[in-house]
Formats: structure tokens, C-alpha cells, sequence
């Protein structure tokens, strides 16, 4: 009996040792799978820090695009009103020209009738120019005429 406990012992320390190894194998295994999930863990974590700062970067670009995009309706909204007063201008302007060119219009048919009218005046003028140099030529020739039949020149003396 003494063999078979000793047998006994051997065999119970080989299991024992067999279930060592068993266990080894198998914490290793769970070590390798824990490791997996731990870096498989750290990656969705990492991925999910990286989304959320995304998010935040693109929340804060999109709060300024909006802020940009009112600046640029506002601005929109003021160059409409400034294009319709620049057209109302525009308008006025048009109209005050067509006034302005009737009335050049008009002061140039004025001018027209003005310069035909000097024109008979000066006509006019050209006449009574000659007539009077004709009635001039003809006073002298008159007055020599005159002076030639008369003796002498009379005095006229005046009476007090």
C-alpha cells in the first residue's frame, strides 16, 4: 500500500500540476482576450474623445457661420434698401434730365428766334446806318451847295 500512495501522490501532484498548466494556459488566453478588450476599450474612448472634440469644434464654427450669415443678411437687407433709394434717385434724376433737356430745348429755340430777330435788327441797323450816311452826304452837298451861292457869311447880331 505503500506503492499506492506513493503512486497516488504522483498522480494527484501530476494532475495537480497538469491543472497548473491548464490554468496558466487559460489566464493567459483571458490575459490576451482582457488585453484585446482594454485596447479595443482605449480605441472606442479614444475615437469618442476625438468625436466629441469634433463636435465641439464644429458646434463653435457653426455658432459663427450663423453669426456670419446674420452679419450677411443684415448687410443683405441694407443694400436692398440702398439699391431701392439709389433707384428712386436714379428715377428722379431721369426725370429732372428730361426736364432740364426740354428746357434746353426750349432755351435754344429761344436763342434761335433771339439770333434771328438781331439779325433783322441788325438788317435794320445796317440801314439806318446808310440811310443816315446817305442823308448826311446829302446835308453837305446840300450846305455846299448854299455856301456857294451865298456872297458871304451873315452875321446875325442880337438885339438887347
Amino acid at each position: 500500500m505503500k506503492n499506492f500512495q506513493q503512486n497516488l501522490l504522483i498522480v494527484l501532484a501530476l494532475g495537480l500540476c497538469g491543472l497548473c498548466v491548464y490554468q496558466w494556459y487559460a489566464q493567459t488566453i483571458q490575459r490576451t482576450e482582457i488585453q484585446t478588450l482594454n485596447q479595443m476599450v482605449y480605441d472606442r474612448d479614444a475615437t469618442i474623445q476625438s468625436d466629441t472634440n469634433s463636435i465641439v469644434t464644429m458646434n463653435a464654427q457653426i455658432a459663427r457661420m450663423d453669426a456670419g450669415l446674420s452679419d450677411l443678411k443684415a448687410a443683405v437687407a441694407t443694400n436692398e434698401q440702398l439699391v431701392a433709394s439709389q433707384k428712386a434717385q436714379i428715377f428722379q434724376l431721369q426725370f429732372d434730365n428730361e426736364n432740364l433737356t426740354n428746357e434746353v430745348g426750349q432755351y435754344k429755340a429761344a436763342v434761335d428766334q433771339l439770333t434771328v430777330k438781331l439779325k433783322d435788327a441788325y438788317a435794320g441797323i445796317q440801314q439806318q446806318n446808310q440811310a443816315i450816311t446817305n442823308l448826311i452826304s446829302q446835308r453837305d452837298d446840300l450846305a455846299k451847295k448854299i455856301q456857294r451861292r451865298s456872297p458871304g457869311p451873315q452875321r446875325c447880331r442880337r438885339q438887347i
